[in-house]
């Protein structure tokens, strides 16, 4: 009797939570419809953008390590900025980089607002992500902050050795002789090799030359930058690739400065999350931690027969 009791009670409780499940599913359906395209700048402001995680189009881009720096998010928050009583923009960055067209979008976006602009780099702000921050009229950064690493990364691993060694053979099958360029499953010829580096070059030229031309450099700091090597921000400061040495509050009222609006107050823009997406959130980080034992291992492998170029 009692042991009936118990069942019964456990039965309830499940579906009480299942209940509340839906039930908050539907909330959330109803407030992302309430939230959206809302727009609540309607004074004198300093817009505050963050860029932090790894930046690309689809906002991650290792398996079951949370969400980088969305870059349509990011675009769409800087078309909110354009907002007239937006009176500056600071970018606060942290991030190691990105996908080369995402970082681009959003760099010639910055480029597009017709108002003061300042990038704070927090941690780091290198590589794509230094990119963006070459954007603004101004840039800051800490003294130990990790930035620069003006350059291009392409790779892509390779089984083709180990396959023969297990008696697995790869059958090419292509029409376009280099339409398995940058396979796994075949050796890279020296031909396909000189392919990947042209265009890479092609990649990195377009950056530093986007760079050169941002901050003014002149040729033995171009040859000085040019490797991809990342720079502390000390460092930074003497090669032209920063212009000051503080913190966010530092950027913020440089920001107030430039655009004469001294009693402008701060506001963050960011994506508008509804009930369901912060549940779906949460849902994700519970299935991470289910699965982090295969995950930390899965994210350490990507395999992919067009190689993604990196800034």
């Amino acid at each position: 009797m009692i042991m009936g009791l118990k069942k019964k009670n456990r039965g309830r409780k499940q579906l009480l939570v299942v209940l509340v499940i839906i039930l908050l599913f539907v909330i959330g359906l109803g407030l992302s419809k309430l939230t959206k395209n809302v727009d609540t700048i309607s004074s004198n402001e300093i817009a505050v953008i963050s860029v932090k995680g790894i930046i690309s189009f689809s906002g991650s881009t290792i398996p079951f390590q949370g969400s980088g720096a969305n870059a349509q998010g990011i675009l769409d928050n800087i078309e909110k900025a354009k907002n007239r009583n937006v009176k500056a923009v600071v970018f606060e960055i942290d991030s190691p980089g990105g996908t080369v067209v995402a970082s681009k979008e959003i760099a010639n976006a910055i480029l597009n607002l017709d108002k003061p602009t300042v990038a704070v780099i927090r941690e780091i702000g290198a590589s794509g992500a230094y990119w963006v921050a070459a954007a603004t009229d101004k840039i800051v950064a800490d003294e130990l902050s990790i930035t620069g690493s003006i350059g291009v990364i392409s790779s892509y691993l390779e089984f083709y050795e180990f396959l023969n060694e297990n008696g697995v053979d790869y059958n090419r099958l292509v029409a376009g002789k280099y339409k398995d360029l940058g396979s796994p499953l075949k050796d890279l010829t020296n031909e396909e090799r000189n392919i990947l580096q042209k265009k890479l070059d092609i990649v990195h030229d377009s950056f530093l030359n986007f760079v050169k031309e941002r901050r003014a450099l002149d040729a033995k700091e171009v040859e000085r930058v040019k490797t991809g090597e990342f720079f502390l921000g000390i460092e930074a400061i003497e090669l032209g690739l920063i212009d000051y040495s503080g913190n966010k509050e530092f950027a913020i009222s440089l920001a107030r400065n430039l655009s004469n609006s001294e009693g402008a107050k701060i506001t963050e823009i960011k994506e508008k999350k509804s009930l369901f997406e912060l549940f779906s959130k949460f849902g994700s980080e519970v299935f991470y931690h289910m699965g982090r034992g295969i995950g930390t291992e899965i994210s350490n492998i990507e395999i992919k027969e067009d190689p993604r170029l990196i800034v």
